[in-house]
């Protein structure tokens, strides 16, 4: 059987999620990937009102729709990194409180404990999200960077996260981080360092999203063979790099839609992810959980582009073979069966 199909809510918490099922139903999904911001999946509701998560469940059922993971990836931010007023943005008010830094880290890494615990009392066994990072800013190693600096954000991260992850493995969920720019893991050798400093404990592993390496030029393929036990969930995202002589791979500034940018997210199949490789990669190690859409195309109709998608990864996606191709001309197999 295929595996399911399901859109990624956040960039849709402008619709509720009524209205936002039944359009996700009719575009073809086979479920959702349910964001914790607009109405979508709100965490504190989860916990403190009894019947949040199974009306959230029967809303879903009322479209035939599915859910398999929820997505803190606003919150996450906030954990690891260096606060400023964009954050103001992107956090519900009782967590940026009065936006004093440590605060903000502090109330952040609380609430994605009891996103691990909503996640449970939901019936999920992963939350998709971020860390943020501290380091992000010393990227670029000039001033040069003393080693140092970076082994001090690796130890944050071990500091922040592993009471993090202690409740998520007392809940029974996983933490799937996307590697990213701007997160403490953002390429194949950032991933691996992360998972050293927190011990390659079983709660932690990835969201595979090839758009967001192949810009960097690391092979998506290779970041799955590379952690092919770690791989929790998969987002379907494509992207494109159009330098011109005139651009850059840093993106010059300009804002994700501007033309004269570099490289840009593409609706799936428009860019330049060869998505047959990461299927044949994910039937190798073995991944059967959702294939989730997260749709994001500043030049294309969203409602055309959802629809578009959902087609293209039920088209792409395919079982791997039980039998060799040439196993008929195999007399030892022909006579084991």
């Amino acid at each position: 059987m295929a595996r399911p199909v399901t859109m990624f809510t956040g960039q849709w918490a402008d619709l509720t999620l009524e209205t936002l099922a039944a359009k996700c139903k009719e575009f073809g999904y086979d479920g959702l990937e349910l964001a914790c911001w607009g109405d979508h999946f709100e965490v504190p509701k989860a916990l403190h009102e009894p019947d949040y998560c199974a009306k959230k469940r029967q809303l879903l059922e009322k479209h035939n729709l599915r859910v398999f993971a929820i997505s803190a990836h606003l919150v996450g931010q906030a954990v690891l990194d260096l606060i400023d007023e964009r954050h103001k943005a992107i956090l519900p008010p009782h967590v940026w409180g009065d936006g004093k830094p440590a605060g903000v880290n502090a109330r952040a890494a609380e609430e994605l404990k009891n996103t691990a615990r909503a996640a449970q009392k939901l019936g999920v066994g992963v939350v998709n999200g971020f860390t943020g990072s501290s380091i992000w800013h010393l990227l670029y190693s000039f001033p040069p960077v003393p080693p140092k600096m970076i082994d001090d954000g690796f130890k944050l991260l071990a500091e922040r996260f592993n009471p993090i992850l202690d409740v998520f493995g007392e809940c029974g969920v996983k933490f799937a981080l996307e590697v990213h720019p701007t997160e403490i893991a953002f390429d194949l050798y950032t991933a691996e360092r992360a998972l050293d400093a927190l011990g390659r404990r079983e709660e932690f592993g990835f969201n595979f999203d090839p758009s967001h390496l192949i810009w960097q030029g690391v092979d998506p393929v290779e970041f799955i063979r590379k952690f092919p036990d770690r791989i929790f969930h998969v987002h379907m995202k494509d992207a494109i790099v159009k330098l011109d002589g005139r651009s850059g791979i840093l993106a010059s500034h300009l804002n994700f839609g501007d033309p004269r940018r570099g490289w840009d997210f593409r609706s799936l199949g428009r860019g330049r992810v060869n998505f047959e490789e990461i299927i044949r990669a994910l039937n190798e190690v073995g991944y059967q959980g959702p294939l989730s859409v997260e749709w994001e195309d500043s030049g294309m109709d969203r409602d055309h582009g959802a629809r578009e998608a959902c087609e293209f990864v039920k088209r792409i996606d395919f079982e791997p073979s039980r039998v060799a191709f040439d196993a008929a001309f195999d007399k030892e197999e022909q006579k084991k069966g």
